[in-house]
């Protein structure tokens, strides 16, 4: 296991995602297609989005295993690689069937990877994680979509079909055996009972659906106010979101990532205002765009980050991520419909602008109380933070594993081992024992060379084989 199964997976992701980004999923080169063949976009775009949806609502229901998560990438991917193939004949209904069919499958393959987010990443390390997805993904469709103003849609197509090509092959090798997990689920807090976590949940999904209003007013208001100027907003589009990204990934661990949630709403409050009063000029489209996409970066790595540690606390991980990134589309949705009045009404700049500061208002009132209901059963996520002032009083959670077994470790080892089965972060566990970093490091160097581990999966396995008779 380790970092090689874990590129492994995001770089499957990423290929996949790509794809998804490009063609059902408002994709720039579906759009180019149909522009192309003399047909609108809307409907075909429209059913996609709609079809992405159900996939995402209801993957969790019918997939359970690791197993059928990767059965699930290999049939979502090669019907995605037909469906481009489809795509190189003249259009016909067989087209809407073909993006509709992907829509689906691409919704259910993102529900899934939650199976590898979490067997394969440690929980502090799962932020990183959904950000190399989201960048590699961005960054990948923003050259495929590029590539599509200079290169012959045929061209396009078949290096769209050597990506899905590549991602199957990528995704035979990965692991079907689930290992992590079955700590990480039983450590959680709430034991991975669904009371844990539906509350929390169903107030995320709502702040989720909300405040996704502003990219579907996005789609369907902004970016073609814009139209003039596809030269640049083919490839300056996404980069905005791809830099915000990076630049919350790297922030080191002790920067409080919770103050940029009201920086970004910040930033959609002014891109709307900007939107309202600047004209539709080059500096125009850089000030609206890089606010709004800009935003749209912090707060997506903010709400698959927080799904990304959810799904420790429930024991089928696709219905957590799947049912929160569903908010996200159905906020999308919700914008389209919103942006749509506005357009029959005549008002599409002032009415969708007013729209999206009453949306931003709104997302400002429940980020407090959001972050406190989250903090409850996430105390240790990123974006979380609490102030000094304020100190839980409920103790850490007890592992059901023996390592009294462990003779060879001291006391204060087998409390270390306790909290790295937690998926504790070293910070955490210092300030827990009250003891340095450094001492940590220390502590976790001579565990391992005594129990002759390399690294924390290694350490998980062993625990795992050594566990009492009465938790087989």
């Amino acid at each position: 296991m380790g970092l090689s199964e874990c590129m492994l997976s995001v770089i499957v992701f990423s290929l996949y995602s790509s794809w998804v980004l490009t063609i059902p999923f408002e994709g720039q080169i579906l759009h180019a297609l149909l522009d192309f063949s003399g047909l609108s976009p809307g409907s075909m775009a429209l059913a996609a989005v709609i079809a992405h949806l159900f996939g995402l609502s209801l993957c969790g229901f019918f997939i359970r295993t690791k197993r059928a998560a990767k059965k699930l990438f290999l049939g979502a991917i090669g019907y995605c690689f037909l469906a481009t193939v489809i795509l190189l004949f003249p259009p016909s209904v067989v087209w809407m069937v073909a993006i509709v069919g992907a829509g689906l499958l691409s919704g259910g393959f993102v529900a899934a990877y939650a199976f590898y987010l979490r067997s394969v990443t440690s929980r502090d390390e799962r932020l990183r994680t959904v950000a190399d997805g989201l960048v590699l993904s961005n960054a990948l469709m923003i050259v495929l979509s590029t590539s599509a103003g200079y290169l012959s849609m045929y061209l396009v197509l078949c290096l769209l079909m050597v990506i899905l090509g590549t991602a199957f092959t990528l995704a035979l090798r990965l692991p079907e055996v689930d290992r992590l997990s079955a700590v990480a689920t039983s450590q959680s807090p709430g034991g991975g009972q669904k009371g844990s976590v539906a509350m929390p949940l169903a107030f995320l999904c709502l702040f989720i659906a909300l405040i996704t209003i502003n990219s579907g007013l996005m789609y369907q208001v902004i970016n073609p106010a814009y139209a003039h100027l596809q030269w640049l907003t083919v490839w300056y589009w996404a980069l905005p979101y791809v830099v915000a990204i990076c630049v919350m990934r790297h922030l080191p661990r002790s920067t409080r990532r919770g103050y940029t949630l009201y920086v970004a709403i910040a930033m959609i409050g002014l891109a709307f205002l900007g939107f309202m009063s600047l004209d539709r000029s080059v500096p125009s489209y850089l000030v609206v765009n890089t606010l709004m996409l800009g935003a749209c970066g912090i707060y997506d790595l903010f709400w698959w980050s927080v799904l990304g540690e959810m799904i420790d606390l429930y024991h089928n991980p696709a219905r957590v991520f799947g049912i929160g990134l569903a908010a996200n589309v159905l906020g999308i949705l919700l914008g389209r419909v919103i942006g749509d009045v506005a357009i029959f009404s005549g008002a599409q700049g002032p009415g969708s602008a007013v729209v999206g500061l009453i949306v931003v208002f709104v997302s400002l009132a429940i980020l407090p109380p959001l972050h406190m209901c989250l903090l409850r059963i996430l105390r240790n996520h990123a974006y979380l933070t609490v102030t000094a002032e304020v100190v839980s009083s409920e103790p850490a959670e007890k592992t059901p594993y023996d390592l009294g077994q462990f003779t060879e470790l001291s006391e204060r080892e087998a409390q270390v081992v306790d909290r790295l089965l937690q998926g504790k972060t070293y910070k955490t566990i210092a300030s827990e024992l009250v003891i340095s970093e450094n001492t940590v490091k220390t502590h976790v160097k001579n565990i391992y060379s005594k129990l002759q581990v390399r690294n924390r999966s290694e350490l998980i396995d062993l625990v795992l084989e050594n566990r009492r008779p009465s938790d087989q």
